[in-house]
């Protein structure tokens, strides 16, 4: 292309611009003019739509996700136009004698012409919400044009400008289209259901009480001799090896059941033992968050009454975990249960930070802002991971699938499915770090290039630098230079209050 060409592109748009400002100008005086005037500056720094936002925000399901995905179309748009081309292409605004004064906007903005932000924001935020809730975004589509047209009808922007400014909202809206996806629903509830023995006011059932973990009162034991008056309570002592008196309560002659109060890493140790004597389990609701009791549907001290009462139960899965201690990785073996989940890496830095800030923040921006922080000031630990060499900020296995699939698991609706839940967060990849950081910051960290989802049903680990810290179902297994996961389907027979949703036999 000649440079007598390129000369007369500018030229042509400055006369397309004149051409059109010039038309408009011809238009009588109106209640038009307040009407665009008044639409224009409703829509200054956004103020529109944070308002549109706030009200389909309320609105929970696709309403609120489509507020979400708006608002992030709009943050995109605004600072690719007002942080970057507005310095790049520095241009002057209309002059008054483009237009009659009556419709001219005073005062009239001072930075540069081009682009349009008011039209980048209107289209973005439009297209961004239309993405999750068409008919929402068909609405607001007349809106977001009157918006851009406005800043042309008063002035305070060239028609070119505003043709700018809507490409880079919708090019903004494109981006983060899939930025924050929506979940899919996990599935129903499903358990195989198992006939248990009835416990009739606690007749043959043993219960373990630690008052070292989760939620012990001193009212404890007197609320558990009311619910089960002819059960055996047996409360371990501070310095008493929780294993041995679980094991010792298990032996008990006449023991038909086996009750636990206490955190999941005593639930685990009963469960362990309940298998090996053959018992079924009541898991009572004295944890801090009573994972595996709520997955059981015990919620309450009156479920627990309840399940045992009718003798219904399900069996779930069970995990091994062998650890060794040892320089070669064999010695010191240490073997325990693993009912619900175990990590190396930083996850459980990750879940203590969201915990803290989720009371006030929300779930979501709390681990949002956590996982921005864990991942921003972490190293990554090398590891052999079936074999396989590989440098990771978190491992995490969950005993059975948990839902969603991603880095934020919350839900396990099946408990004897025989897998294990494996992701991996790695630091293999290059720019692994900042891939990583803008997966967190977009809610696309569970579909980035660095994190790895798969299931087994067996997997091992070895420390190949200084020795490990496993967390297994919260409780800190450290000194751990090799370890094996497995599991051992439907060894675990547990009390359960029905009926569940989607029961099967």
């Amino acid at each position: 292309m000649s440079r007598a060409a390129l000369r007369r592109g500018p030229g042509r748009i400055a006369d397309f611009d004149r051409a059109v400002l010039r038309r408009i100008s011809r238009w009588p005086h109106g209640n038009h003019d307040a009407f665009f005037r008044n639409l224009s500056s409703s829509a200054t720094k956004g103020k529109l739509w944070f308002a549109v936002a706030g009200g389909l925000a309320s609105v929970p399901g696709k309403p609120r996700r489509a507020a979400v995905h708006g608002l992030l179309a709009l943050g995109v748009a605004s600072a690719v136009t007002n942080l970057g081309f507005k310095t790049l292409l520095p241009r002057t605004r209309p002059l008054p004698e483009h237009l009659p004064v009556f419709r001219f906007v005073h005062p009239q903005p001072t930075s540069s012409s081009m682009p349009s932000g008011h039209s980048a924001s209107a289209v973005a935020f439009t297209l961004g919400v239309s993405f999750v809730h068409p008919a929402l975004g068909a609405l607001l589509a007349p809106v977001a044009a009157g918006v851009a047209y406005s800043r042309v009808h008063t002035g305070a922007h060239w028609p070119s400008d505003v043709v700018f400014g809507s490409a880079i909202g919708a090019g903004a809206a494109l981006l983060t289209r899939r930025w924050w996806p929506e979940r899919p629903e996990q599935p129903e509830q499903l358990s195989t259901s198992e006939t248990l023995p009835k416990i009739d006011d606690g007749a043959g059932l043993a219960i373990v009480v630690n008052p070292k973990g989760g939620s012990y009162a001193p009212e404890t034991a007197d609320l558990l001799q009311q619910a089960f008056p002819q059960a055996y309570l047996r409360e371990t002592d501070e310095d008493e090896d929780v294993t041995a008196v679980v094991e010792e309560t298990a032996a008990r002659p006449g023991t038909q059941a086996l009750g636990v109060w206490g955190g999941d890493g005593t639930v685990g140790t009963a469960a362990a033992a309940a298998v090996e004597h053959g018992l079924p389990l009541l898991v009572l609701p004295g944890g801090t968050l009573n994972h595996f009791a709520r997955d059981v549907g015990i919620t309450t001290l009156a479920d627990a009454v309840a399940a045992a009462e009718t003798g219904r139960g399900i069996r779930t899965d069970l995990a091994r975990v062998t650890a060794g201690r040892g320089l070669n990785g064999m010695d010191e073996i240490r073997e325990s249960a693993m009912l619900n989940t175990a990590s190396v890496g930083v996850y459980p830095n990750l879940v203590r930070r969201r915990e803290r800030l989720q009371g006030t923040l929300g779930k979501p921006l709390a681990g949002l802002i956590a996982g921005l922080r864990t991942f921003a000031v972490s190293s990554p630990t090398t590891l052999l991971i079936d074999g396989v060499r590989h440098r990771i900020w978190i491992l995490y296995l969950g005993r059975g699938r948990y839902y969603p699939r991603d880095l934020a698991p919350l839900a396990r609706p099946v408990m004897d499915d025989g897998v294990l839940d494996v992701r991996m967060v790695t630091a293999d990849e290059p720019f692994a770090r900042l891939r990583l950081l803008w997966g967190v910051l977009t809610g696309t960290a569970g579909s980035s290039k660095v994190t790895h989802l798969r299931e087994a049903v067996r997997l091992t680990i070895e420390a190949l630098d200084a020795p490990l810290v496993i967390a297994v179902d919260g409780e800190p297994l450290p000194g751990v230079r090799t370890a094996e996961f497995s599991v051992r389907p439907g060894h675990l027979r547990v009390y359960s209050p029905g009926p569940l949703a989607g029961d099967h036999p």
